[in-house]
């Protein structure tokens, strides 16, 4: 008696039919992993070389232009009342 394997036999193909459904989805969840590791990588590394801020320090120096611009027009008043006396 002799044993000869069929690849096209009946339990061959379904036994494929079972698994290839779990190893499409396992593969493509694998490539989505990848893909949105990659991606996110990407995009930091662009980010940085945008040279950005955060919003804390936006807003700090905002905070420090605002109080600038305070301290200046004071000056400015201050130096009018000077000119207007020394006229």
């Amino acid at each position: 008696m002799s044993f000869a394997f069929n690849p096209f036999s009946k339990a061959v193909l379904d036994s494929l039919q079972e698994k290839m459904p779990e190893g499409i989805t396992s593969g493509l969840q694998g490539l989505q992993s990848d893909f949105e590791h990659n991606l996110r990588a990407a995009i930091e590394a662009n980010l940085k070389k945008l040279n950005l801020v955060t919003r804390e320090e936006f807003d700090i120096q905002q905070q420090v232009l605002l109080r600038t611009r305070e301290k200046l027009e004071t000056l400015e008043k201050k130096l009018a009342a000077m000119e207007n006396s020394s006229n």
